[in-house]
């Protein structure tokens, strides 16, 4: 079943088409990777699906229906959540105030009933409280949930805006980069982490990634861009090996070494 579908999308700034007549699919319960060059349209792939940009032309689906009239902030209230390149969190509040912020989405209570703290709302906190907790426990963020994101290390800061994004409890994740100034040990406990992201939450995955070992270890299926266009679509080995990714990467007959 696809969940998510860019039907012939095309976006131009001035000129230069950034992203040309691309079409995929994501289905459900998928992890699927998005890779090319630096300038190859990915993360407007990602701005796309966002509603942050409009394309020119095509259609962006999510469970068979349009999202073209959403705007932005509509987006995460339909179960699709991201990261970003650059870590967008609150850096005078703590990581346990980031994570409650994921929430917002669920929030069912009214001022009222908030003014005077009815049953429900209390009912309400608590559940917000116990998937955070549970993020924070699967993430292994215990030893920084009371702390400011502004003391802490950026590795630590990446996977603080991981659990603020599961904290919202998406269908889809859209992850721009995560592995983007990780040490390899940081690396490969983000492996261990997308995998059970997939596999123990059931969420669909969809990544933008440059580091192929991440990429080839985690990925069902790959696609490859390269000036806006699609280079090439399949499995992590079939797509590093096509001939048209290798010259965009590389410029010669050799395999993509992950």
């Amino acid at each position: 079943m696809s969940l998510l579908t860019l039907e012939n999308v095309t976006l131009s700034f001035g000129g230069l088409k950034a992203v040309n007549n691309v079409s995929f699919h994501v289905g459900k319960g998928e992890t699927f990777a998005i890779v090319g060059p630096n300038g190859a349209g990915k993360s407007t792939v990602f701005n796309l699906i966002s509603r942050i940009y409009n394309p020119d032309c095509g259609d962006i689906k999510f469970a068979n229906k349009s999202i073209l009239g959403l705007r932005p902030d509509q987006i995460p209230f339909l179960g699709i959540a991201r990261t970003f390149q650059n870590i967008e969190l609150f850096e005078q509040s703590t990581v346990l105030q980031n994570l409650l912020v994921g929430r917002q989405r669920h929030r069912k209570s009214n001022l009222i009933t908030e003014m005077f703290f009815a049953p429900s709302v209390r009912d309400e906190e608590r559940r917000h409280r116990q998937v955070v907790e549970e993020v924070i426990e699967f993430l292994e963020l215990q030893a920084y949930r009371d702390k400011f994101i502004a003391g802490l290390p950026y590795g630590v800061r990446k996977i603080v805006e991981l659990a603020r994004a599961l904290a919202t409890e998406p269908q889809v994740l859209l992850l721009d980069e995560p592995a983007s100034g990780l040490s390899l040990e940081e690396t490969n406990d983000m492996i261990f982490w997308i995998e059970d992201i997939k596999k123990q939450m059931g969420i669909t995955v969809l990544m933008v990634e440059h580091d192929m070992n991440l990429v080839s270890s985690v990925s069902d299926r790959v696609l490859a861009l390269a000036d806006g266009k699609e280079l090439a679509i399949g499995t992590p080995e079939q797509v590093q090996n096509h001939p048209a990714v290798i010259e965009a990467y590389i410029g010669t007959g050799k395999r993509i070494v992950s």
